[in-house]
């Protein structure tokens, strides 16, 4: 079983510049640090959350190519990136104090989104080269009522067999390595 999860992920923004000092701003803001920021033959500036002991961490660079994405074509390539906020209170307080305050393109406004999860809190928004981003909060322990409103919705989804449906094995390395 895996102790981590990702190790670091990597976007490649239309306006480095432009774009470096929006997530300087949004990562600063959200108490992360930037670790990395060098040229050794192409340009990337890394940010984590828990400087020195890095868990995960995102890096940006410079496109050769391309232009402004939009989240809401769902075109090939990742759809959104959501970071960890540590309750609703701070997921209100970023959409007030940074979002808006620094005119960033907000899609979704701060709301519970029990499709998703028990508990499950976020605002979405995105950058300046079009990559959506979420602030998300999930409790560790979700209230009943929470879990009552996530099952509600989504049997109007029309989702009967709920944890089968949710849960699904995946082969292991022992189970491929019979084939």
């Amino acid at each position: 079983m895996r102790f981590k999860g990702i190790c670091h992920v990597e976007f490649s923004v239309v306006n480095y510049e432009e774009s470096i000092k929006f997530y300087d701003r949004m990562f600063g803001w959200l108490g992360y640090n930037s670790f990395w920021t060098m040229n050794l033959g192409y340009c990337s500036t890394y940010y984590v959350a828990r400087y020195p002991f890095p868990h995960s961490y995102i890096g940006i660079q410079p496109a050769e190519k391309g232009t402004i994405l939009n989240s809401q074509e769902h075109s090939t390539g990742i759809h959104h990136i959501a970071l960890w906020a540590k309750n609703k209170k701070e997921v209100n307080y970023f959409h007030k104090n940074f979002l808006l305050k620094e005119n960033v393109t907000v899609t979704d406004t701060p709301a519970e989104y029990p499709i998703y999860a028990p508990g499950y809190y976020a605002v979405f928004f995105t950058d300046p080269t079009g990559i959506r981003w979420e602030l998300a909060h999930l409790p560790s322990i979700p209230m009943p009522w929470s879990i009552l409103k996530t099952m509600k919705a989504l049997k109007q989804k029309g989702k009967t067999n709920i944890t089968k449906e949710m849960i699904r094995s995946l082969p292991s390395k022992h189970d491929m390595s019979k084939t």
